[in-house]
């Protein structure tokens, strides 16, 4: 019975299991200014609220719409 209960267990245990990710969050298309090449990001978002954009004077970055531009700019 022991045997019985241990392995029904054990069958529940890996059906059940599974990885455990953070889901893929898509973001909202960047509009890109006429005549611009879009940029991929080159280093990973500083935090959450951040989204990458265009800053017309110096090019690509993330922003956050609180705290401003990533890196100081302004």
């Amino acid at each position: 019975m022991r045997l019985l209960f241990n392995g029904i267990c054990l069958i529940l245990a890996i059906i059940l299991s599974g990885c455990i990710t953070e889901p893929i969050v898509r973001g909202p298309v960047i509009p890109v200014p006429a005549g611009v090449a879009y940029v991929t990001p080159t280093y990973a978002i500083p935090g959450p609220g951040y989204v990458w954009g265009y800053h017309a004077r110096f090019g690509w970055g993330w922003h956050h719409p609180q705290f401003g531009w990533h890196r100081a700019w302004r």
